[in-house]
């Protein structure tokens, strides 16, 4: 599994290297970053898609033609659809969701920019992601690109990685923290 892993970042990282040179040749690096936003939301919101990237079973063919006529219909640019297609081609769709990280990550790095992901019990409405990005912004003194996330289960509070560091103010786990204590002196 960790091989496997290993694998899928470093070809995550070549083709991600790939489309960034190719995107600022062609002075497009917004509108892949917001392609790849794009595709990456997809592939989150559809099982079949992301079997479709991932199945061995399926075959070159078939991933090219269906990844295309999803590409075209979605109205990316060319750059991004010819990319994807090399991609297909070359059977390493399976890394597809890593190669559109690890170009965000790139384009941000480059950027001087930090990604925060921030975790909430509730979405935030667009003035609290704005009041937690201005906070974070603060914090880290860099620019922030705040990467939101809902889980139902914190209750409430908020959980903040930056890079390695981790806050976890949410009350799920504020919670856990007092039923040790209560078991300690129990």
């Amino acid at each position: 599994m960790a091989s496997e892993t290993t694998v899928t970042g470093a070809i995550a990282g070549r083709y991600a290297a790939a489309i960034y040179d190719l995107a600022d040749e062609n002075k497009a690096l917004d509108e892949i970053a917001k392609d790849l936003s794009e595709l990456s939301a997809m592939i989150a919101a559809s099982a079949d898609l992301r079997r479709l990237l991932r199945s061995p079973l399926v075959g070159r063919e078939e991933q090219t033609a269906a990844m295309a006529a999803l590409l075209e219909s979605a109205g990316l640019s060319d750059i991004t659809r010819r990319f994807i297609g090399v991609v297909a081609r070359n059977r390493r769709l399976f890394a597809l969701e890593a190669i559109i990280a690890a170009y965000l990550r790139e384009l941000a790095e480059r950027r001087g920019e930090v990604t925060a992901e921030v975790t909430s019990a509730v979405k935030l409405s667009e003035e609290q992601a704005q009041s937690v990005a201005e906070a974070l912004r603060k914090a880290v003194g860099a620019k922030v690109s705040v990467d939101l996330h809902v889980d139902p289960g914190l209750l409430g509070g908020l959980v903040v990685k930056v890079g390695s560091r981790m806050v976890d103010s949410s009350l799920r786990t504020k919670l856990q923290r007092l039923q040790l204590v209560m078991k300690g002196t129990g």
